[in-house]
């Protein structure tokens, strides 16, 4: 009769049917022993024996409601909600057979115990028709038994007639309910389906957000970098040049300070050099084209380290690089990841305070592909929230620091390159972010 259940309407009428079986048994236990009071006015003579008799149900009711929170109980809840609804029918009938047989007033109990179980209960038309006959079975069989059977055929056949007829209705009302139940849990299953597709519309409509501004940020680099390489480049090589000139005159010999000056004036201007060629990768390709091409990882890194210099001021960075570090991508795109994951790890250092912040950059080559790590000593990414770092939109920074797209776009960039962005950290302690690109065939 039982079956485990098999599809998502069958779990949910299971547990629906577990907790009205239990609702409906301590109930059945309650109406039981307020019967007492009608063996009192009715029948006071066999009060003592009804007592005992109700008393031993509701032990056999209890037996069976602590049954129902066990795997069993869940497993065969079906059957074990119509065990215990007879109970209480083979009582009745038991107390029909010992006291007026068809004109005993126990009968109405047979007739709300069925429109009970009709109504309330979710048990199937076929469970509903059963337990009708049954009823009708027990109080025919109590009616046949009594010393007096043969002279109260025709009160019994009315009876009997008006049990079926109950049966009959409350099986109608299982039948309908039955149907509402199947039609509301479509609804639900309908609803749960248009919710995931929403939210999974509202996901990608994130990520395509993000990379729009990403794209945006990018294109607004190349802008400027463009610029930038015709205004700059000129002046900063005559300011080299004068420089330069400046360190061969045989004055320098003679003043120190003068000499110090200028190789500090040469420094800067290789400063602003650097900085400019680093902005050419982004000036000469347009943002969001599919551009695999090969470059050094080296240098994508030193870039991203000189573009994001101003955050990194005071924090040591060490870098663990192979001899060979080609690898095929978008270029302006991993800088931009490594600019996102060196600024995250000076963020994390700065609220760290610590005695010496240290930010580890390695590469290792795995099978046809470059693993590369960016680790820092910093505060560490709780447990709660390191299932949430890559979600767009999401930050623990305070309101205006950040939109929270940083991580979402770098981690759609790198699966863009066939691999993957992940995170591992102890809270308190560090954070390392990895990643994988493509090796030249």
């Amino acid at each position: 009769m039982d079956s485990r259940p098999s599809t998502p309407y069958e779990q949910q009428l299971s547990d629906f049917r577990l907790s009205y079986s239990k609702a409906g048994a301590i109930t059945a236990i309650v109406l039981v022993l307020a019967g007492v009071g009608l063996d009192y006015f009715t029948y006071p003579q066999r009060l003592l024996e009804f007592s005992m008799l109700r008393l031993a149900v509701v032990v056999l009711t209890l037996g069976i409601f602590g049954v129902l929170f066990s795997g069993l109980g869940r497993r065969h809840v079906r059957s074990i909600t119509m065990l215990w609804l007879l109970l209480p029918q083979m009582m009745i009938s038991y107390m029909i057979f010992t006291t007026d047989g068809a004109h005993s007033i126990y009968f109405v109990g047979l007739h709300l115990a069925l429109y009970a179980v009709g109504i309330i209960l979710p048990i199937s038309f076929f469970e509903g028709v059963g337990f009708g006959l049954l009823t009708l079975i027990l109080y025919m069989v109590a009616c046949a038994l009594h010393p007096d059977a043969e002279a109260e055929t025709s009160r019994m056949v009315t009876n009997s007639l008006f049990i079926l007829f109950s049966a009959a209705a409350a099986a109608v009302c299982t039948w309908f309910n039955e149907k509402a139940r199947i039609r509301l849990f479509s609804l639900q299953h309908e609803v749960s389906e248009k919710n995931a597709s929403l939210q999974e519309i509202n996901a990608t409509l994130a990520e395509v957000k993000g990379q729009l501004l990403q794209r945006e940020k990018m294109a607004a680099i190349g802008t400027l970098s463009a610029g930038l390489l015709h205004e700059l480049n000129n002046p900063v090589n005559y300011s080299l040049m004068a420089i330069n000139m400046g360190l061969t005159s045989p004055a320098m010999d003679k003043d120190a300070e003068l000499k110090e000056s200028l190789v500090d004036a040469r420094e800067g201007m290789q400063r602003i050099q650097n900085i400019v060629s680093d902005l050419k990768t982004f000036a000469y390709q347009k943002p969001g084209e599919n551009s695999q091409r090969m470059f050094l990882l080296e240098n994508a890194v030193r870039s991203a380290l000189r573009l994001a210099g101003h955050e990194l001021k005071g924090i040591e960075v060490k870098l663990d690089m192979p001899q060979d570090t080609h690898v095929v991508g978008d270029e302006p795109a991993i800088i931009g990841v490594l600019i996102n994951l060196f600024s995250n790890a000076a963020h994390a250092l700065q609220a760290a305070k610590r005695e010496a912040p240290k930010i580890e950059v390695r590469a290792v080559q795995c099978n046809q592909r470059l693993c590369v790590s960016v680790r820092d000593n910093g505060h560490g990414i709780t447990e709660e929230n390191r299932a949430r770092v890559f979600e767009p939109f999401f930050t623990t920074r305070d309101v205006g620091a950040g939109l929270g797209l940083g991580l979402s776009v770098s981690y759609g960039i790198v699966q863009r390159h066939g691999g993957t962005l992940a995170v591992d950290s102890e809270a308190g302690a560090w954070t390392e972010f990895t990643f994988d690109l493509p090796r030249p065939p």
